[in-house]
């Protein structure tokens, strides 16, 4: 029997020498794959879909799995919020599959490659990025999953029955880690731009970019209960790495908001790596997020609407200072910081007007209006009360939303970037580094970097220790809100206990029509106390997977004894 590899837009191939020997119109053989360099390309680039991005649709942008967002509707990652998570019952966290079938294919890519013939002036790079996605991979597995079975052979079908595989440490994983950037590394440009049309392939700085948040993550609680400083200082000496190598190569982007509305394939200095999108291969994400004012359903088909939890830590502009402190697990107001409760968009970090849509706001030319009637008989057009398209929290994601000039529609495909790597991810895991080493100095330095951007007064000299550290999670919170990072980083830093147990609130504002006056009332929309549990801090593998391994693969470690 022959086998075949299934790759997109494959032209048509048949024997005529025996009607029974025709090959499928959409499949080719595997061993006209390796024989033809074109052929070798594509299937080298579909190896790239097993990084995902956070628009690949409604139902899986991770935000909703954490205190970013209201989840009204619990589909997908909103399971997390509502502590539904099971190893039959994993949603969009779970890459255990996903991973292992590209592991598979990029071993045998690698394989093939070894032993061609080919002519290909840009072999050894495509192997170096091949290596660089299979690293990318282990990374996305141990931060769900903790070690992992490292698997370096390309196994056939019918090898299946026969073949089980155990899990590595975790020590292990991160060392297959290092051995594959390290081999990637030399064969692979320094960088691409956002306006290069190779943006979105593995570089140098993309290998290195990587191994500053792996080692980041390794050193913080979650995997290193011990507090070994031995690996926050791998996690800072491979972050100024880094910025080392890169020189002035990057630079963060000056105005913040724009950087999330630019299109692809515009100039962005900030931007490491990301996935670029054509209008006949964007997404959607303007119609998932955006309210009936734009004919779009954020407010019931994505159910992403942010949260006041996430606006109440928007910074206050004029001093500095946080709206708001927890004192014994409970949330009050700062009264240094000048947040007045009656006008609580005023004078804030402009991260937040450009994040989310509030009352007032202006987006496109249009002020959205959220407000109610006191005599809650009318209520403004982009009110919860108007539509379910709306979002019940009265805010409306504004990250990522194209301005203007770009027209909104399901058949409209949206070309706004995704992120993945980004400069001031840098300056902040060097921050966040140093500051577990002990030098609070660099970690302020750095911290003030991103903030200075914004224009925001930077962290005095005055905040330290524990202090600093809360500054520094807030700082990553509000600078990458619906990147999906805060989903891993409560997770890493061992504080989703809290974070993830505190009740999901809203914004309801009351319009007196007679004065024109506004009343600002938080409204709590969702009691997630008890909804997160201990073993939640990391992910199970599916009960499917671990039958497939004939019990000789251990289910991840928290939930064994479920």
């Amino acid at each position: 029997m022959k086998k075949y590899l299934i790759i997109s837009a494959i032209a048509l191939f048949s024997s005529c020498s025996d009607i029974l020997d025709i090959a499928p119109s959409d499949k080719i053989t595997d061993a006209a794959v390796w024989t033809d360099a074109n052929l070798v390309s594509a299937y080298q680039v579909e190896l790239y879909n097993c990084v995902q991005n956070g628009f690949r649709s409604w139902n899986d942008w991770l935000s909703k799995g954490t205190d970013e967002t209201y989840p009204s509707i619990n589909w997908g990652p909103s399971m997390y919020q509502c502590g539904e998570m099971t190893p039959d019952n994993i949603g969009s966290l779970d890459y255990w599959n996903t991973g292992y079938q590209y592991i598979r294919k990029i071993n045998l890519f690698i394989e093939k490659m070894d032993n061609t013939t080919l002519n290909m002036s840009n072999k050894d790079c495509l192997v170096a990025e091949a290596k660089f996605l299979k690293a990318w991979i282990y990374f996305q597995l141990i931060t769900r999953y903790g070690g992992v079975p490292i698997v370096n052979e390309c196994y056939s079908l019918e090898d299946a029955s026969s073949v089980t595989f155990t899990r590595n440490t975790l020590d292990e994983c991160v060392a297959e880690i290092e051995r594959l950037i390290n081999e990637a590394i030399p064969a692979l440009p320094q960088t691409y731009y956002t306006d290069n049309a190779n943006f979105g392939r593995a570089t140098q700085d993309v290998c290195r970019a990587l191994l500053s948040r792996t080692y980041l993550y390794m050193a913080s609680p979650l995997f290193n209960s011990s507090n070994d400083k031995t690996k926050w200082q791998k996690a800072a000496d491979a972050t100024k790495d880094f910025m080392d190598k890169a020189g002035n190569t990057y630079e963060l982007y000056p105005d913040y908001g724009e950087s999330f509305r630019l299109t692809s394939g515009t100039l962005n200095k900030e931007w490491i790596w990301g996935r670029n999108f054509t209008s006949t291969n964007g997404h959607d994400a303007p119609m998932d997020n955006l309210g009936r004012r734009w004919g779009a359903y954020g407010g019931w088909f994505a159910s992403n609407g942010p949260s006041q939890n996430l606006v109440d830590d928007y910074d206050i502009k004029s001093t500095g200072l946080p709206a708001f402190k927890w004192v014994n697990g409970e949330k009050v107001l700062n009264e240094e910081s000048g947040y007045d409760p009656q006008n609580p968009y005023a004078d804030r970090d402009p991260r937040m007007d450009a994040t989310v849509i509030r009352d007032g706001a202006v987006y496109r030319g249009v002020t959205h209006e959220m407000w109610i009637a006191e005599d809650q008989q009318t209520w403004g057009y982009d009110s919860y009360k108007q539509s379910g398209d709306n979002p019940r929290t009265n805010y409306v994601l504004r990250k990522f939303m194209p301005e203007a000039d770009q027209a909104i529609g399901w058949e409209i495909k949206c070309v706004i970037p995704w992120p993945y790597f980004r400069l001031a991810e840098i300056y902040l895991n060097y921050a966040e580094a140093m500051f577990e080493l002990g030098n609070e100095d660099a970690c302020r330095e750095y911290m003030n970097k991103v903030r200075n951007r914004v224009d925001m007064p930077g962290i005095p000299s005055t905040v330290t220790g524990e202090n600093l550290r809360q500054r520094l999670y807030n700082e990553r919170r509000v600078e990458f809100a619906f990147e999906s990072h805060r989903i891993f980083d409560v997770r890493r830093w061992k504080i989703a206990m809290e974070t993830e147990n505190r009740d999901i609130y809203g914004m309801d504002i009351y319009l007196d029509t007679n004065t024109g006056k506004k009343r600002y009332e938080p409204v709590k929309l969702y009691d997630k106390k008890g909804k997160f549990t201990e073993r939640m801090y990391m992910i199970p593998v599916s009960n499917d997977e671990l039958r497939k391994n004939n019990g000789t693969l251990e289910q991840t470690s928290t939930w064994i004894d479920y």
